[in-house]
């Protein structure tokens, strides 16, 4: 009927109304009649309590599977974050860690080969001491010298110790230049040399600091305004600077 009907379409809306007409159609309309209808409009209600109920548990339920998806989804973000964080770190550990030991294998290797190289200079420093004695080796000394200066008069300054053995060597010296000159360029020259009165370092002595000369001569002209380093020292420095390579190639050749 029409209150059934309204009832279908709007349940909480005719409430009133029931409440309105309950007295009369209850008087019109048998017992029986009046419990049918109220279980009717019960099963009406409780069927879309029920509905609602299904939907708003539908939609928590949905809620809930999406709000757990996304910390789900969150939560693994933050752990390969935090995976990606920690090997990062272990990566830079390790390069900074193999840096450092190719660094120190580096440098031990850089001392090592220097310490090679100072033990081969104090062996040749040895016996070029006795060497710097020989009157022929000082000789080449100063007319080396005397072909780079091509002056008329040239000091030589030697050890203290050395006077004597220059002072034998001077007169070979000359002669040696002047037949020099003579070869290469058809001229006659000559130069006069004289002993300095200043002297070179003396002799290493082990234990003992400041300068030393191992030997050789100081050739200076024009009032030591140019001068050649002949000593042994340099000439040893010298030999070791250019030898360098050669000798590393001798020695570390797979370096």
């Amino acid at each position: 009927d029409i209150f059934a009907h309204a009832i279908r379409a709007h349940p909480f809306a005719a409430a009133p109304i029931l409440r309105a007409r309950a007295p009369r159609d209850l008087g019109t309309m048998d017992s029986k009649e009046a419990q049918g209808q109220i279980a009717q409009m019960i099963s009406f209600i409780a069927a879309e309590a029920a509905d609602k109920a299904n939907e708003i548990q539908k939609k928590g339920e949905e809620e809930f599977s999406i709000e757990v998806h996304r910390l789900i989804t969150e939560q693994k973000e933050k752990v390969r974050q935090g995976y990606e964080k920690k090997v990062k770190q272990i990566e830079t550990k390790y390069a900074i860690a193999r840096s450092m030991a190719i660094n120190k294998q580096r440098l031990e290797k850089i001392k090592a080969r220097q310490e090679v190289m100072h033990k081969i200079e104090n062996d040749a420093r040895a016996k070029l001491v006795s060497e710097a004695q020989a009157p022929a080796f000082v000789t080449k000394l100063i007319v080396q010298g005397l072909l780079m200066l091509l002056e008329d008069r040239v000091t030589v300054k030697c050890r203290q110790s050395d006077v004597a053995l220059v002072k034998g060597c001077l007169a070979g010296a000359q002669d040696e230049y002047s037949k020099l000159i003579k070869k290469e360029t058809g001229a006659e020259k000559k130069c006069v040399l004289v002993i300095d009165t200043e002297f070179l370092p003396p002799a290493p002595v082990s234990g003992k600091e400041g300068a030393s000369c191992l030997g050789g001569v100081l050739l200076h002209c024009q009032a030591g305004k140019i001068s050649i380093d002949n000593t042994v020292d340099v000439r040893l420095r010298l030999v070791m600077e250019q030898a360098k390579p050669a000798i590393r190639g001798l020695l570390f050749p797979a370096a």
